[in-house]
């Protein structure tokens, strides 16, 4: 049953626990460049939680020549390092630029929901602060407001909550 990460951008205070978890998840180390989710704060005090929205189309693996992504049963996206020659057709094919190249890695990295558990969404409940929240995969518009790169997100969300166009 594909899962999804619900994000509440007024929720996130920036701590980043998300991002240390989803590193020593898959690093075994605290690497928050390698974590698959990422918190961006283009503007001071106003982050933006940037992960894999798991489109509908999934263009990221449509655009890979080498067929290393594919969708996995909990809707992620899978990376198979022996393929992945980090061509950059999947960054170029998302809409938000998700998946990355992080130097001393082999092959893309992007979310992979941790097996449909996430370890980002866990530690963000536990602190208290429910930024994350892990909820069945909803289609259509709730997704594509995500759609958009941590920049733009940025742009919306002051000028949501200041009233003022930036």
């Amino acid at each position: 049953m594909p899962v999804w990460i619900l994000r509440d951008f007024l929720k996130c205070t920036s701590c980043k626990l998300c991002e240390i978890m989803c590193s020593l998840k898959h690093e075994n180390t605290v690497w928050p460049e390698a974590s698959r989710i990422r918190i961006y704060e283009i503007f001071p005090g106003f982050p933006v939680i940037s992960l894999c929205v798991q489109c509908d189309d999934y263009p990221c693996v449509a655009s890979c020549p080498f067929q290393a992504l594919s969708v996995g049963q909990h809707g992620e996206v899978l990376v198979d390092q022996d393929k992945c020659t980090m061509c950059g057709a999947c960054i170029t094919a998302c809409p938000g630029n998700i998946p990355r190249i992080v130097p001393g890695k082999q092959g893309m990295i992007i979310c992979d929901l941790c097996n449909g558990e996430p370890e980002c969404v866990k530690i963000c409940g536990e602190m208290g602060y429910h930024a994350l929240q892990l909820v069945s995969k909803p289609e259509g518009e709730l997704v594509k407001n995500y759609l958009v790169k941590p920049e733009e997100t940025s742009i919306k969300l002051l000028a949501k909550i200041t009233g003022e166009n930036v």
